[in-house]
């Protein structure tokens, strides 16, 4: 296709990171691994001016860091097993994020129905003693005590409203539609985020602006090591770069085992990671979303098993599973998952009919857990930890694992994790994170500053106020940076998709290492997540992202047929293409 709008050419960035790749041979660290929590890890360190880094084998954020419940929030529910420390850590950072990242992370009013007023005490003591792990329904004194306690650390170390115990009169009048077993139900604050992909891209575009020494390459594979170096491979093109490391950082969450596998010359026979599967779904429903009112309800199902939903763009996001699971390659949201998950929204929502049909999107993903003998998976502790193995006969580098952890808390642990490499390799901390915004968290505009700050860009690169703000709304304040990129030539808007112009999408591609058209749907944007996809559209996006990664007609025809038979088998988006159904996956549409 003709580049009738082109941006002025420039090199991409993977290809400058490769060609820098191709002319080094040794490093200080390497990271395995381009989820959160390696990201962080890469972010943290590269700031201090260490020449790190990171690899992954496929996308950032590709597998459990981009399916997660899309929650920030302070662990409410692990006071119930004594996780003290974590919850203050988590309450702590969930407000580090929303003042970090005010583009992304926002305040998210919730409501916690409940049946009874003393239900649940005696195995509460039980759970608390861990002398049962059994779940079970909690009532409003052991809810109003959890909610007391999570105040205390509000206060101490964030900044939200307390919470709000509501009698029957005040619930039924706020949820008239609850089941009625919803005899009353608390009120309290936690936070969401809309766009967690993007902000794992943020923060290494962050970090490489910082230090132009540290790479982070996706699409690159480590396939080998002989105790001294490592050999990766591009996943791609098929080159294959040698390095030796100092420390290799083991961020690759359930695959921690078999990585280590690979890099331990004698690999110790102790798991460190026994994964869960967390499923969710996406569901178009008017009513739900309509009585949801901006709020998340927080749910405990007919077992005790906590769920949660609330709206998302004009949907309704719903989960969660929590399932063990060995093999964490392409977990999909099964059959009876999907019908787990509505059968414990309508136990909450009896009178609302949510079937199959309204599903629009499914995502799954492993917990990274550290191992366990817990019968109850909700019962494994979602705290992180680093198990450190020292060199040992035959391997020369220290191997560094990051076990388990969660999103919310990823800056600490990448602290942590940053921390314990910088003191192997005789570093020392020049700059924190605690206070550092992210990207387009940077310098945002107050609500009563938004207006001014919209019309200034508009004043400066000639587009609309509406433009500018859509772009404020999913940028943040890069929205600058993509005005100015976008408005050198006339900004057309997709045929099939014109919310979307072709000049954004194309500063996407080559500014944010997108390589495949799933990055760019999935990842990059939130197409696909948001119920906006149809044949004609992804047809269109594959056609332009064809056309500027240099692909012939057969190659981008190829490449969209691959990556619609992912989106039907991983994400349930058979609606888009008459492809067979894979197993466990319904037939939705998504049209």
């Amino acid at each position: 296709m003709e580049h009738d709008n082109a941006l002025p050419p420039f090199s991409s960035p993977r290809s400058v990171k490769i060609s820098k790749m191709q002319h080094l041979d040794a490093t200080p660290v390497v990271i395995v691994g381009g989820g959160i929590n390696g990201i962080s890890t890469f972010r943290e360190l590269a700031l201090q001016g260490i020449p790190v880094i990171m690899v992954e084998q496929g996308d950032w954020c590709q597998a459990a860091s981009g399916a997660l419940s899309r929650m920030i929030h302070g662990g409410l529910r692990y006071l119930e097993t004594g996780e003290f420390s974590l919850v203050k850590e988590s309450v702590q950072e969930r407000d580090r994020l929303l003042k970090n990242a005010p583009h992304y992370v926002a305040p998210l009013r919730t409501t916690v129905p409940i049946d009874s007023w003393s239900g649940g005490l005696l195995n509460a003591g039980k759970r608390f003693l861990r002398l049962s792990e059994q779940p079970s329904r909690r009532g409003a004194i052991i809810i109003k005590t959890g909610l007391s306690m999570y105040d205390l650390y509000t206060r101490q170390y964030g900044s939200m409203p307390r919470h709000r115990l509501n009698n029957q009169r005040e619930t039924q009048q706020r949820w008239p539609d609850f089941a009625d077993w919803a005899t009353c139900s608390a009120t309290y604050y936690d936070a969401w985020i809309s766009a967690p992909e993007r902000l794992g891209v943020e923060l290494i575009l962050d970090a490489e602006l910082a230090n132009p020494q540290a790479l982070a390459l996706n699409y690159i594979k480590l396939i080998a090591s002989d105790g001294e170096s490592l050999t990766l491979e591009d996943t791609l093109g098929g080159e294959r770069f040698t390095l030796r490391p100092h420390v290799v950082v083991n961020a690759t969450g359930a695959w921690i085992d078999r990585l280590n596998s690979t890099l331990l010359q004698n690999p110790s026979s102790k798991k460190l990671i026994g994964g869960t599967k967390g499923s969710h779904l996406i569901v178009r429903h008017p009513q739900l979303f309509n009585a949801l009112n901006g709020e998340m309800v927080y749910y405990e199902n007919q077992e005790g098993r906590v769920c949660i939903m609330f709206p998302w763009y004009d949907n309704v996001l719903v989960g969660s599973t929590d399932i063990r699971i060995d093999n964490p390659d392409d977990v999909v949201c099964e059959a009876d998952e999907q019908r787990y998950i509505l059968q414990s929204l309508k136990f909450v929502f009896p009178d609302f009919e949510v079937s199959g049909r309204d599903v629009l999107y499914t995502f799954s993903g492993v917990r990274p857990l550290p191992a366990s003998d817990s019968k109850i998976s909700g019962k494994i502790s979602r705290n992180h930890s680093l198990v450190l193995l020292p060199p040992e006969a035959g391997r020369d580098f220290t191997t560094l694992c990051l076990v388990g952890g969660k999103w919310t808390t990823f800056r600490k642990f990448g602290e942590q994790a940053a921390d314990k490499v910088m003191n192997l390799i005789g570093e020392k901390r020049k700059i924190s994170t605690t206070e550092m915004a992210i990207g387009g968290g940077k310098d945002y505009p107050s609500p009563e500053g938004k207006a001014a700050w919209i019309q200034l860009i508009c004043n400066e690169f000639g587009l609309t106020t509406e433009r500018v703000g859509q772009l404020l709304s999913r940028y943040g304040t890069r929205a600058a940076d993509i005005a100015a990129s976008i408005s050198r030539d006339p900004d057309c808007p997709l045929e099939h998709y014109p919310d979307y112009s072709r000049n954004e999408l194309r500063y996407l591609i080559h500014r944010e290492q997108v390589q495949t058209l799933e990055d760019l749907l999935v990842r990059r944007t939130p197409m696909a997540i948001s119920g906006k996809l149809t044949l004609a559209r992804v047809e269109e996006i594959a056609t332009l992202l064809g056309s500027e990664l240099g692909w012939n007609v057969d190659d981008t025809a190829q490449h969209l047929a691959t990556t619609l038979s992912r989106l039907a088998s991983l994400h349930g988006l058979t609606g888009l293409y008459p492809l067979p159904v894979s197993k466990g996956v319904s037939h939705v549409s998504n049209e």
